[in-house]
């Protein structure tokens, strides 16, 4: 009966070291072979301890899209940034990816790595952020997924060398509440909303160009759309690109508004808006003639010379 008791207790700590395990792996990891950075050498700046770990929060009731499933990613505490390099030719313009997710979750294969292929595709270096969720955001409700913004940017600018970047050419890219964070950024460089804590935060946060898909937050509902005021773009502010669909529950207001307060700074700016397409499709093509945005997309990149050609 002893030797039983003994054999018992050892199958209960395996189950329990492999529970504990399985317990500490990310809900999600990047593919092998990707350099992968913590944003911040320590803790965030005025991140909590004891967060519960990362987590998938898709259920089976989750809507799918273009018939699949995706990562809705919660509890990022510990923020990264994984490089995806052109297979190809390298053209040296890199653009950083903020997913969306209402600052709640992060989608983030449908509109991370997912966005990575593409832009690898077409010889750009893509640069995924996992920022802070949830409750982080938008700015100044919390100043959390903007810190981790601009930091991003200027650790990309810091590796551009290293990484095959130049640091000329350096853009974002966002969608919903990462399109905010796009427009964010693109709009709140000029001082770091932390303490620098090292050589990366001496760099410019300020990207190159912006591309913001269906962007949330950027018109107040509750103010019948008015325009956030802050977001207040300047004759500095980067060359930016947006689309969204008409009938985006979100409200298109968010993209027709920061198209105008862009025009009127006489910032280049493009906008492309859709009689459908809803919300949250990504980058995955459709019937609907709305996912044909990332072609648009290169051949503005083109048209303001972050690529090459006409």
């Amino acid at each position: 009966m002893k030797s039983l008791f003994y054999v018992a207790v050892g199958l209960l700590c395996a189950v329990g070291a492999a529970s504990s395990m399985n317990a500490q792996k990310s809900a999600w990891e990047p593919a092998p072979g990707h350099v992968t950075l913590p944003l911040w050498p320590g803790t965030a700046p005025g991140a909590p301890t004891n967060l519960p770990p990362e987590v998938d929060t898709t259920t089976a009731k989750d809507n799918l899209i273009a018939g699949r499933p995706l990562v809705r990613l919660g509890n990022v505490s510990a923020p990264t940034l994984t490089v995806y390099p052109p297979k190809g030719a390298n053209s040296g313009a890199a653009v950083v990816v903020f997913p969306g997710g209402g600052y709640q979750i992060l989608a983030i294969d449908l509109e991370g790595t997912e966005v990575c292929d593409w832009l690898n595709s077409a010889g750009v270096t893509c640069v995924l952020v996992k920022y802070r969720v949830p409750n982080t955001g938008p700015y100044p409700k919390s100043a959390a997924a903007l810190q981790d913004a601009q930091r991003a940017v200027g650790l990309v600018r810091q590796h551009a060398a290293e990484w095959g970047i130049d640091p000329k050419r350096v853009g974002v890219l966002g969608f919903s509440a990462g399109g905010h964070l796009s427009a964010a950024v693109s709009t709140h460089y000029d001082k770091r909303l932390y303490d620098a804590v090292d050589d990366a935060d001496k760099l410019s946060c300020r990207p190159d160009f912006a591309v913001v898909v269906y962007p949330g937050y950027l018109a107040l509902e509750e103010q019948n759309m008015a325009t956030n005021p802050e977001i207040h773009p300047t004759a500095d502010t980067p060359p930016t690109f947006i689309v969204q669909a008409e009938n985006d529950p979100v409200h298109v207001e968010n993209a027709t508004n920061y198209f105008l307060q862009l025009k009127q700074v006489k910032v280049p700016a493009e906008l492309h808006v859709y009689a459908e397409g809803g919300h949250g499709y990504g980058l995955r093509p459709t019937e609907l003639p709305v996912t044909a945005w990332p072609r648009m997309v290169e051949t503005w990149l083109r048209t303001i010379h972050v690529l090459a050609g006409n």
